[in-house]
């Protein structure tokens, strides 16, 4: 269900102004924000885990506004954009940022800029860091179960680096030896010692996987990587309760974009659901999806699932 949260004149003290003697000390500031959302908030649903908490929004903003040193308010409106996109599940976002004393002597009103911006569009003004849109929807949701979290072909890391960054033990596989030294050498210069990686052929042929020990992982993920042989280790690796996400191309995207470059490396209509058939499905999808994999929309299946245990429900953060 798409909605979209309104935050009218959210006032907070900032630091922001061409002239250093604007900058000493803090000023006025006042934001309007508007922010399309997808979320689960329906009168079944009717609790804060299943919404962007506007409160959360607003807290995060006055943080930015008491650390942050801008000599432009459009590098001060580009910073709240990129904490947006990185810590909530937002699609669009429109906001008015402004003065509410501007140092101009015949002003008697604001002084400010708007801006809109498509998690599409703000995609390429990021790193390849950016974590999966979907894998930040679930943790927003409170759908993760706090714990040791496996990220399986984890490339340039950017989820596993999300993942550590919020609290997870994460070990990051994949078999690109100099990608795994660049997530290593990432993790230790954002000082984050939680998160561990290990070069495996994730697609050598053996019926043997010690890669995967039984019931270890909170949390799986895996996301735009097919390998059909690998599903029952994963899922003997989730611990009771444990959450598997799982997001790739499906056959679709191949007839459309002719992408991946052979058809046998997408899934087939409710394959996924096949794959995992032992799981409880708390949420599937597939469709167009946009900001999934690069610019542009993709076709792909969607899944969080569960694997049974003493409680049926996830953990929730308190």
């Amino acid at each position: 269900m798409a909605y979209r949260v309104v935050i009218e004149r959210l006032e907070f003290q900032g630091r922001c102004g061409v002239m250093p003697a604007e900058r000493r000390r803090p000023q006025p500031l006042a934001i309007d924000l508007e922010l399309d959302c997808e979320g689960t908030a329906t009168e079944a649903a009717d609790q804060i885990k299943n919404t962007v908490d506007y409160a959360e929004v607003a807290e995060q903003i006055v943080e930015l506004g008491e650390t942050q040193d801008c000599a432009l308010l459009e590098t001060f409106s580009e910073q709240i954009l990129a904490m947006l996109f990185t810590k909530f599940p937002v699609a669009r976002v429109s906001l008015w940022l402004r003065k509410l004393a501007p140092p101009l002597s015949p002003m008697t009103g604001s002084v400010g800029v708007r801006v809109e911006r498509s998690r599409m569009a703000h995609q390429p003004q990021q790193t390849d860091q950016a974590p999966s849109l979907f894998l930040a929807q679930q943790l927003q949701l409170h759908r993760l179960p706090k714990g040791r979290a496996l990220d399986i072909a984890a490339g340039s890391g950017r989820n596993a680096l999300y993942l550590a960054s919020h609290g997870f033990q994460v070990d990051a596989m994949d078999r690109d030896e100099q990608a795994m030294a660049h997530l290593a050498a990432t993790a230790k210069q954002r000082n984050l010692p939680t998160l561990t990686v290990r070069t495996v052929d994730l697609e050598r042929k053996t019926e043997e996987r010690p890669e995967f020990p039984k019931q270890k992982y909170d949390v799986v993920v895996v996301f735009f990587y097919l390998h059909r042989a690998l599903f029952p280790a994963l899922i003997d690796s989730l611990k009771p309760n444990g959450v598997l996400i799982y997001e790739t191309f499906i056959i679709d995207n191949y007839l459309r974009h002719h992408h991946p470059r052979r058809w046998e490396f997408c899934l087939a209509h409710n394959e996924l659901l096949r794959l995992t058939s032992t799981l409880r499905v708390l949420s599937y999808d597939e469709g167009e999806h946009d900001g999934s994999h690069g610019p542009g929309s993709v076709f792909t299946a969607r899944l969080v699932a569960q694997r049974a245990g003493p409680s049926s429900l996830p953990h929730e953060s308190a």
